[in-house]
């Protein structure tokens, strides 16, 4: 009697559609992981602007010296614009990999400045001048970070799972400062005073920024490049640049519009609240500190599922719903919030705040990128973006801080408010682009 033997063969297609999904995951990663440390970067200067702000405006008034890190960090917003034409011309002709290293690159050597820069008691009038160059330089970096980024994770996401997967970069935005955050806790609590984070261990976080960066840089160096710009260079004759960015008008003010009222809601809830819960709820540093830290990890947690969400029922209903909502409770939430009892009553209310904002945090990256045909994509999404941040985001701890310098800090709430008002419009009348996706429809051949 023989025996037949079967042999069982591995379908090649399985195992290529395999290798593609571990690729596109292994990229999706790297990806957000050079974003965290971008963010960090950038956000150590607000966690440690309460220890920091007296060793370079030496004024007696603690309000005022706030004000004066938030002039700065306000104009660091200002050259985004610039950083967003810059970098989007690096993605759209040379590449998104070639844009995110060169961005965590401009970003490290930001970050090393502010840990070597002189105080003012040393360098006079210099050592602002040195802070406000760093800053400049981080901002540059973001402008262009914020695009190129947006533009890779949305082109390597596949379409049934893109809001999910692209949702990873605010997970990491937010992890930035929760990092930051964790950090400062870290130095509070266990390793040095207030004395000797005010003289020198300030300096500590910037020093780690810079390393993780040159970390990041690597990390970058082995991304694949994108299959829609390796499309668009082979077929378009023109990529990128103003001129062609021109070309949707409609588009750009989209970007605009939905960005004014998201990113004055974020920044209100990231940078400045820490801010707000010292100088105006009265909590102490370390409990501003550990409720900030609490909230942001509580922000983290809602993306991915917002971003899945997306996924199911579209993007503009989300959109709809955080600017309706925002529209809403902005005053109510603020105003009970500068009243909380203690820190758990401050991060409950905080939490169901950010309830709200994860509508926008979660997909708008991937909204204005599907906003775009591949040929301007990066550009399309950073320059609109880098300047609506620089006007509404970048002022908002400037302006909170103002308002409640002439005692009239709710004025504020209603200013905020107003912004996000204006974005409920925006949302009312656009598509979704979900359904009409222009990555989509080019990975069609449409």
């Amino acid at each position: 009697m023989n025996t037949v033997t079967t042999k069982t063969t591995a379908d090649p297609r399985a195992d290529a559609g395999e290798r593609i999904s571990g690729k596109r995951l292994k990229a999706i990663f790297i990806g957000s992981a050079g974003n965290l440390v971008e963010w960090f970067d950038f956000y150590c200067y607000s966690a440690f602007a309460l220890y920091f702000a007296s060793s370079f405006f030496p004024k007696q008034d603690p309000t005022a010296q706030m004000m004066s890190t938030a002039g700065i960090f306000a104009l660091g917003f200002f050259v985004r614009p610039i950083g967003g034409v810059l970098f989007g011309h690096i993605g759209d002709r040379l590449g998104r990999k070639k844009a995110l290293m060169t961005s965590v690159l401009l970003m490290c050597f930001g970050s090393l400045l502010i840990a070597c820069a002189p105080t003012y008691a040393a360098a006079g009038i210099l050592s602002p001048c040195i802070l406000l160059l760093a800053r400049l330089l981080q901002g540059l970096s973001l402008g262009g970070e914020y695009g190129a980024s947006a533009t890779y994770l949305s082109e390597m996401a596949d379409s049934k799972h893109r809001g999910f997967y692209t949702s990873f970069q605010y997970v990491t935005l937010i992890g930035g400062q929760l990092l930051a955050l964790i950090l400062l806790l870290v130095l509070q609590k266990f390793l040095l005073d207030a004395e000797q984070l005010r003289a020198w261990g300030w300096r500590i976080p910037f020093f780690v920024g810079a390393c993780l960066a040159l970390l990041a840089l690597r990390m970058r160096h082995d991304l694949p490049e994108t299959q829609s710009f390796e499309a668009a260079r082979k077929k378009a004759k023109s990529m990128g640049g103003l001129r062609q960015l021109a070309q949707h008008p409609r588009e750009v003010l989209l970007v605009v519009g939905l960005t004014m009222g998201g990113t004055l809601t974020f920044y209100v809830y990231t940078t400045y609240m820490q801010k707000f819960l010292r100088l105006s709820v009265g909590l102490t540093d370390s409990q501003a500190t550990a409720v900030s830290a609490a909230s942001l990890l509580f922000a983290m947690c809602l993306q991915p599922l917002y971003g899945a969400l997306s996924d199911r029922i579209g993007r503009r209903p989300l959109l709809v719903g955080f600017a309706l909502l925002g529209t809403l409770f902005t005053v109510p939430l603020l105003s009970a919030i500068r009243n909380a009892s203690g820190p758990w009553e401050a991060f409950g209310l905080i939490a169901c705040a950010w309830m709200i904002v994860s509508g926008y945090t979660s997909i708008n990256a991937l909204v204005k990128a599907e906003l775009f045909p591949a040929t301007i994509r990066a550009t399309g999404v950073g320059v609109p973006y880098a300047f609506a941040v620089s006007v509404f985001g970048g002022t908002a701890e400037y302006l909170a801080l103002w308002f409640k310098s002439i005692h009239l800090e709710s004025g504020f709430y209603w200013y905020a408010t107003a912004v996000v008002a204006c974005t409920l419009i925006v949302c009312c009348f656009m598509r979704d682009t979900g359904a009409q996706s222009r990555i989509d429809a080019e990975a069609r051949g449409q």
